[in-house]
């Protein structure tokens, strides 16, 4: 098979700075919205768990697009019990907490299905490999200058395997199913640790702040490749606690439990890195060029954060569908778009959704896949801001 020269970054580069500056398109904005209230009611001891589970890196489920818009609405207490959560504490000790939910009224517009054509449907029947939807898109990021500065710098790993996202001054945002399997806490929960990034060497000059590192271009091709010693070390902190909405856990939920995927990490001292705020999921056609963006540590590029961006594809309420190309270990990315805030009359980027990671569909004797990301909602973005905050006063707009 011969391999392709390496082509040019500069309309890569070109490409990307449309995207990191105030685009071409129309200024989009973030709409704030009143946030109902998610407030926890009573709290209990639960048996403590046993940690033989394997961590997941992927989900699977039986329900597609098509069966998430078909299933039934959960009445305010299927909320309740769906956004009730268990806590695991760094001592192997668990607690399970009921909610209570006030303020709250379903908003019609969240039943609206928009229908954007996915990128890359025909494509899907030819792709080389594994959730990589024909050409890989990836862009690993190189250079200190650029890997502990906003926004990569909020891209963390966890001792699973998986990756997750600075949201608070000691809070990660990731995927349920990198700590819960859906019925037992998986191996290595409890002693459960954040890995940053750091280079060994230090950046004398600066490299390109992205290089295509795909199967089709060879690194020594590339005049632009970082140095031979640039492997990346990590600095850890344990996690103090680990907080899993019920909705995830499948002994409480119905069969599309992945719409709660979702889980959040309070570490045991600050990170003293900038963090990136929540924001409440926009439809799709609102995001500037329908695009979404996350950073993750795919096991593919081993000591690497690789960056990517795609088009949005179809929504439900809950969930969000589209071809950004991953591989296993970028689970619990968070996924975010960057629009115009006019509280502060600047651009910003905010976290929309986690990334669940690659969905395999059995359906009729065929199969389908997706790359899959939970929404924030109104009503999870006050769950997973109350465990931030600590109180409800500061999560009453997103």
């Amino acid at each position: 098979m011969r391999v392709s020269a390496a082509p040019s970054l500069g309309p890569v580069l070109c490409l990307l700075l449309l995207l990191w500056q105030p685009g071409c398109w129309s200024r989009q904005q973030w709409v704030l919205q009143r946030i109902p209230v998610v407030l926890p009611q009573q709290t209990e001891p639960s048996p403590s768990p046993h940690f033989l589970s394997q961590a997941r890196l992927n989900v699977s489920s039986s329900c597609d697009p098509d069966c998430h818009r078909k299933a039934p609405k959960p009445t305010y207490w299927d909320l309740r019990d769906i956004l009730s959560y268990e806590t695991l504490h760094s001592n192997g000790s668990l607690t399970t907490t009921s909610v209570g939910i006030y303020g709250y009224a379903p908003n019609p517009d969240t039943s609206v299905v928009y229908k954007g054509r996915p990128r890359g449907r025909r494509e899907a029947r030819v792709r080389r490999k594994r959730q990589i939807f024909g050409h890989d898109a990836r862009f690993c990021i190189a250079g200190q200058n650029y890997l502990l500065k906003f926004p990569f710098s909020v891209a963390v790993k966890l001792s699973t395997g998986c990756s997750g996202t600075l949201v608070g001054d000691r809070h990660v945002l990731t995927a349920a199913h990198c700590v819960h399997d859906g019925k037992n806490y998986v191996k290595g929960a409890q002693r459960l640790r954040v890995g940053f990034l750091k280079p060994k060497y230090r950046d004398t000059h600066s490299p390109n702040l992205f290089l295509n590192l795909t199967n089709h271009v060879e690194r020594a091709a590339s005049p632009h490749a970082p140095p031979a010693n640039d492997k990346m070390k990590f600095q850890w902190i344990r996690a103090r606690r680990t907080h899993v909405p019920k909705g995830w856990i499948k002994a409480n939920a119905n069969d599309i439990g992945m719409d709660y995927d979702y889980a959040l990490l309070e570490l045991k001292k600050a990170h003293k890195r900038r963090h990136m705020k929540l924001g409440v999921s926009p439809p799709a056609q609102r995001l500037p060029g329908r695009r979404v963006h996350f950073s993750g540590f795919d096991n593919d590029r081993p000591g690497r954060l690789v960056y990517r961006f795609c088009p949005a594809g179809e929504e439900t309420p809950d969930l969000l569908y589209q071809h950004c190309d991953a591989q296993p270990g970028a689970s619990g990315s968070g996924v975010y778009a960057r629009m115009w805030d006019p509280r502060h009359r600047g651009w910003e980027r905010k976290i929309i959704g986690v990334f669940s990671g690659h969905q395999w569909v059995e359906k009729q004797g065929a199969s389908k896949d997706y790359n899959v990301a939970v929404r924030i909602t109104p009503l999870k973005y006050a769950q997973i801001c109350y465990w931030i905050k600590g109180n409800f006063v500061d999560c009453r707009e997103g």
